[in-house]
């Protein structure tokens, strides 16, 4: 007779536990980098002119906008 022994399951909530903060710090890391793209796209619209900003097919009160959609991707 031979003896099994099972090494696939962990201790109990531990690796449920490990994958929520892994996943929480991953979400936090996604949402500082969103932030600060979308920081930095308003901050370079906002140091376009107004006929720069019409080349381009924008407008002043459209940056909020644009870097907010940014924000959300």
């Amino acid at each position: 007779m031979m003896a099994a022994f099972d090494t696939s399951r962990t201790t109990y909530g531990v690796a449920s536990f490990a994958n929520r903060t892994v996943s929480f710090v991953a979400d936090l890391a996604a949402s500082l980098t969103a932030w600060n793209d979308a920081r930095v796209t308003r901050k370079a619209l906002s140091g376009l002119t107004d006929r720069e900003l019409a080349d381009i097919g924008l407008e002043r009160g459209a940056i909020d906008d644009v870097a907010r959609s940014i924000f959300i991707r």
